[in-house]
């Protein structure tokens, strides 16, 4: 393994690229959580996502308008997930540091389709737009990790191509 040192400064380890330096795209993101956190929990091994929009204030004819809001796809693992499922919320407003990636795949209809995801290294609510509470989550040993998973229920993920319904102002 090689140490890699991102733009940002962060160290972290690269096991897929041994040889030379990783080529992830490390960003960080602000916005509002679109979507109500999906939860998973299996033996050993937890997993969050949540739909993330970030709309961008622009000057237009001198005035302020919305651009574009940007959907993203937010995954978290392990403890990032456990915590994000019991701390966000649809409506909050949130920062994400992770990879940026585009996923592809193949639709129910045949079609090929593609989405940004953001796989979270960092998150938590954004304290420019609001106050919020910290509570240290403790350390659990191997085996009390994998019976607390077990208690947790399975859920389906929802349609990939949902986020209807949601107004981020």
């Amino acid at each position: 393994m090689h140490t890699v040192i991102d733009t940002a400064g962060s160290h972290r380890r690269s096991r897929s690229n041994p040889k030379g330096t990783a080529m992830d795209t490390n960003v960080s993101l602000s916005g509002y959580v679109g979507t109500a956190v999906e939860y998973t929990a299996a033996e050993g091994y937890s997993f969050a996502t949540f739909r993330l929009a970030t709309t961008p204030r622009i000057r237009r004819n001198g005035e302020w308008v919305d651009g574009e809001t940007t959907w993203i796809t937010v995954e978290a693992s392990n403890r990032a997930a456990d915590n994000a499922a019991a701390s966000i919320h649809k409506g909050d407003p949130v920062i994400v540091v992770g990879r940026l990636q585009t996923k592809r795949w193949q639709g129910r209809d045949g079609e090929p389709r593609e989405r940004l995801v953001l796989t979270a290294l960092a998150l938590g609510h954004d304290l420019a737009r609001g106050t919020s509470q910290f509570t240290r989550t403790p350390r659990q040993s191997a085996d009390r990790a994998a019976s607390a998973a077990q208690e947790q229920p399975m859920t389906e993920p929802a349609d990939a191509d949902s986020s209807e319904g949601v107004h981020v102002a």
